[in-house]
């Protein structure tokens, strides 16, 4: 599918980012300078800045304009609810190796309803802790049928979108269900190591598992969080 003006400057300006040619703390172009650059109203270009801070890639700053900043954000997926129970957004995070496919652990592979061999799109990040420190080691699965109708998910960059709405624009699917398990084991040593964690460390794990409005799995994230970090907070009628 085409992609809106206000979409396609955004998406310019994310591989710009992305390539470093805007640096953080860098003063992104202005609107005025936008529209005249892409021969559209300075209304579409603020529009494709607000889709870049609603990525988190860039900010507003009073007297400057928008900048880059030192991190991408991560956001939940769909409507589900931010918080460390499950994986948080609004969280700075750091992109680990490439997107890859690969065979998905047993679990991953059950709740996205994959048969054995089965390969699924794979993507890793690590978020932050204000002072930059590791919070939680993520894993997101995307099986085929999501994947490969949606290129952008295999790159490293980030979806100027956001990758829910990238998703449902390639696809037609969107979130409207989410299953999560959570329990406790022994951090892995690749996870001890991402979350600078020695010895025999203790992880709360969330599988969270976004189902589509056909009850078919979109996305599996196992969220790992070290014991020490981990909170869940539920308010209910009693």
């Amino acid at each position: 599918m085409a992609l809106l003006k206000y979409e396609e400057i955004a998406e310019s300006l994310r591989r710009r980012i992305a390539a470093g040619e805007f640096a953080p703390g860098e003063i992104m172009p202005s609107g005025r300078d936008l529209a005249e650059q892409w021969t559209v109203s300075r209304a579409t270009a603020i529009k494709a800045m607000d889709v870049l801070r609603n990525d988190g890639l860039v900010e507003a700053r009073q007297g400057t304009g928008f900048v880059v900043t030192e991190t991408p954000v991560a956001r939940p997926a769909g409507n589900r609810q931010a918080g460390s129970a499950r994986v948080a957004g609004g969280m700075p995070f750091l992109r680990v190796g490439e997107p890859d496919w690969a065979e998905p652990p047993a679990n991953v592979a059950a709740a996205l309803r994959l048969g054995p061999g089965v390969q699924a799109l794979r993507r890793v990040r690590v978020l932050q802790l204000p002072d930059g420190s590791p919070h939680s080691y993520v894993e997101a699965w995307f099986p085929p049928d999501v994947a490969e109708p949606s290129p952008r998910l295999a790159q490293t960059a980030p979806i100027a979108e956001g990758t829910t709405r990238y998703v449902r624009r390639q696809t037609g699917r969107f979130p409207v269900e989410g299953v999560d398990v959570t329990t406790v084991r022994l951090a892995t040593p690749e996870e001890a190591r991402h979350l600078a964690l020695s010895g025999e460390a203790a992880v709360a794990v969330v599988l969270h598992t976004a189902l589509d409005q056909e009850g078919r799995p979109l996305v599996c994230e196992e969220g790992v969080t070290p014991g020490t970090l981990f909170e869940r907070v539920e308010t209910y009628v009693m």
